[in-house]
């Protein structure tokens, strides 16, 4: 296959690239700058150009592209999430509807955090809480809710006939490279700040490398899915559980608790949001099961155990 991924630059498009290269696909990424695992061609992120020649003819399209949430939640930077997803994903859409021979599948990148912040039961695709107005936490959570519903809106309005679109609602993709999430707790835990957040009764859904990309495959590869999808491992688990067999995994014996109030200083410093870490994302893959999928690593424990020992030896590549 031609497989088009803009935004591939980042952790999430370089194991994609590596898996689809390892099995032969001609993988182009579409960035705004950065080089990237495979043929790299430069965009803006908002207008057609011509990277759109790319779209043309290809088999597939995974687009990525979106400013990190990792980061403080002013109002430049709520902007500049919100514009640079929507923004990507209308262009997407317009090189897709000019296309003499469009792509045959769309994935577009979402996010679980659409769901709503839960702690009595999972968010599936049919029957998962919309987040929004949830009593107790704090009323600016609703803004990634707007960006999430703003995103896939966008994705929805694109008038591609012609092309089945997906909408990927991921959870935290969880590979060993490096400074990717499961890197930055890792090296928490090394440090003996590995403990619960706040109550640490939130749960955390996640999703293995691996597994995240043989969902993608089957995503290409099954006409009878489209819509949304939730890409995340099928139990969630509370993030005190998660943090303590991260702890074993890593051979940590310590992990210090940190108080709300100690998490807002902590995120001051490092420029990113509480929000990451307090919000009980409960998300569970109900159409991936549904569609017989298999997951390799259903379970933390098993998941981190690989995790933690691929991060000793490094990232390899991720295969199908």
């Amino acid at each position: 296959m031609k497989v088009v991924i803009p935004g591939g630059t980042g952790q999430v498009g370089a194991l994609l690239a590596r898996a689809f290269t390892a099995r032969g696909d001609d993988v182009v990424l579409i960035s705004r700058g950065g080089r990237g695992e495979a043929r790299t061609v430069s965009w803006d992120g908002r207008t057609l150009g011509d990277w759109a020649k790319e779209v043309d003819g290809a088999d597939a399209v995974i687009n990525l592209a979106g400013r990190s949430v990792n980061c403080r939640y002013t109002e430049e930077n709520l902007r500049q999430m919100m514009d640079s997803r929507v923004d990507s994903t209308r262009v997407v859409g317009q090189a897709i509807q000019q296309a003499a021979k469009p792509p045959r599948v769309w994935l577009q990148m979402s996010t679980a955090t659409l769901y709503a912040h839960r702690l009595d039961a999972p968010n599936d695709e049919a029957t998962g809480l919309i987040g929004g107005n949830e009593p107790g936490v704090p009323a600016y959570w609703k803004r990634s809710i707007d960006i999430a519903q703003a995103w896939e809106r966008t994705l929805a309005e694109a008038d591609t006939p012609h092309t089945r679109k997906v909408a990927l609602r991921s959870a935290m993709v969880m590979s060993p490279d490096r400074e990717g999430i499961f890197d930055v707790l890792l090296g928490l835990t090394r440090r003996g700040l590995g403990g619960p957040a706040g109550s640490g009764r939130q749960y955390v859904s996640w999703i293995h490398d691996r597994d995240f990309v043989r969902a993608v495959q089957l995503l290409l590869e099954r006409d009878d899915l489209d819509g949304p999808v939730n890409l995340a491992a099928p139990n969630p688990l509370p993030q005190r559980e998660l943090m303590a067999k991260l702890r074993e995994a890593a051979h940590v014996s310590v992990g210090l608790p940190a108080a709300k109030w100690m998490l807002e200083v902590g995120a001051f410093f490092m420029r990113t949001d509480t929000e990451l870490l307090l919000k009980s994302r409960r998300v569970v893959p109900g159409r991936l099961l549904d569609a017989g999928f298999t997951f390799e690593y259903p379970d933390w424990g098993t998941a981190v155990t690989n995790l933690v020992e691929r991060w000793r030896v490094g990232s390899g590549p991720v295969r199908s």
